[in-house]
């Protein structure tokens, strides 16, 4: 177990997984039960998860899949005055797995493991009730990230995938996630393959100034 502070240094997102390597349901249930204690707006505790796994993750990956070769996502495209953010973040990534920036069949490629969670032996879609609205969306962040950090501090890895919420009739359709909730989106959960160079990749942040305003008087 690690400590808080290490946790939290450790915590990346990881984007292939070792297939074969199951995850103990014990260590997901320790950590779901550590992300419950989340603040959340009136006690309302508006996370809802749906987890797959099995057979029941292949089916869902092969649906997500075939849909992906004949729709594009419904992803919100980032404001124009962001969207340069996502392009770094893109050669970062693709830059770490050794992936030429004009070589589009290799991204293409790389692009497509989203759909089958990095190959995460357990996916899950994070949800919230459809008539919650910001400030409660603002509770299921808090719970994610205590339930990313446990999951780091007992030897697995996770990466939150936005991706897969661009899909919801497939996720319904698969998980029977009900209409009343709206899906913000996935999850995969694995331990990291050690091979793989972009599990290693450290995403520079801004400077604390950049973002954060102290005033004193």
């Amino acid at each position: 177990m690690y400590d808080l502070e290490q946790a939290i240094t450790d915590r990346r997102s990881i984007r292939l997984f070792l297939r074969d390597k199951p995850v103990p349901r014990d260590l997901v249930v320790e950590s779901l039960e550590l992300a419950i204690r989340a603040p959340s707006n009136s006690n309302i505790q508006p996370w809802h998860v749906v987890f797959a796994s099995g057979p029941a993750r292949d089916r869902l990956a092969e649906a997500l899949l075939e849909q992906a070769d004949i729709a594009v996502p419904s992803v919100p495209a980032l404001p124009e005055n962001f969207a340069h953010l996502r392009r770094e973040l893109g050669a970062l990534v693709y830059g770490s797995m050794g992936i030429a920036r004009h070589d589009a069949e290799a991204r293409r490629l790389a692009v497509l493991r989203n759909w089958e969670f990095f190959r995460a032996p357990l996916a899950g879609i994070v949800c919230m009730h459809r008539d919650l609205g910001p400030v409660d969306a603002v509770g299921v962040g808090m719970f994610l990230q205590t339930f990313l950090l446990a999951l780091t501090a007992r030897g697995l890895g996770s990466c939150v995938q936005v991706s897969v919420a661009g899909y919801p009739d497939t996720l319904r359709e698969h998980l029977d996630i009900g209409a009343d909730m709206q899906i913000l989106c996935g999850v995969a959960i694995g331990y990291p393959d050690p091979e793989f160079a972009a599990n290693r990749l450290t995403v520079p942040r801004d400077p604390l100034a950049h973002n954060v305003v102290f005033r004193d008087a």
